[in-house]
């Protein structure tokens, strides 16, 4: 949430971008911001090997929420705007979650049980999110972790762990247990995720008569 909040920050680039593209379909757009999200996915799985993936991996997510973003601007622009077009850019985001997200679950990085944590706690908090509105709420955004925060996360973590590398070591000793940056980062999304998720749960029951 701390990020979704922020989001008008950078509407001097998106702005621009979206008159760019306001003749393009906004579903495809979104379809390309997903095809994005899975070649990032592609990278976070083979990163272990190949190191560079990391950057790479960053890089390709910060253009992926670059056209997420896009998709409803382009269309509000071009008065394309329409439920159908707001229920597939809702699918395939979610979609590109799970390809990112998981593609973390299931590489050497991180623990099956925390990937797997992490991606109930993301696909939670989003249909937490949706279902209020389902219910006449209006659909909610609320909580500690929203998708521009786990968008955040997913740049800025890789690079810290390319970093960690260079220096020679591939994991964190933090006494207890050894973890390293994009397993710390599925923590975060396993329980805070699962927070927000509860958070918008209850706030959404608690407006309902």
């Amino acid at each position: 949430m701390v990020l979704d909040s922020k989001r008008k920050w950078v509407d001097f680039i998106m702005d621009p971008s979206a008159r760019l593209l306001r003749n393009v379909h906004p579903n495809n757009i979104s379809m390309l911001a997903l095809l994005i999200a899975a070649a990032a996915g592609l990278m976070f799985f083979f990163s272990d090997n190949w190191h560079l993936l990391l950057i790479g991996a960053s890089l390709t997510v910060l253009v992926s929420g670059f056209f997420d973003g896009l998709d409803g601007k382009v269309a509000r622009l071009s008065g394309k705007a329409s439920k159908k077009g707001d229920f597939v850019d809702h699918v395939l985001d979610r979609y590109a979650d799970v390809l990112l997200i998981g593609s973390v679950a299931i590489s050497s990085w991180c623990s099956p049980y925390i990937g797997v944590f992490a991606i109930v706690g993301v696909l939670l908090t989003s249909y937490m999110g949706t279902q209020a509105q389902a219910v006449g709420v209006g659909r909610h955004y609320g909580g500690v972790l929203g998708r521009a925060d786990r968008m955040a996360l997913m740049i800025f973590m890789p690079l810290l762990q390319y970093v960690l590398l260079t220096t020679g070591s591939s994991s964190l000793d933090l006494g207890v247990i050894e973890t390293n940056f994009l397993e710390i980062m599925m923590i975060w999304f396993a329980v805070v995720g699962n927070i927000t998720a509860v958070q918008r749960a209850w706030t959404t029951y608690r407006a309902l008569k």
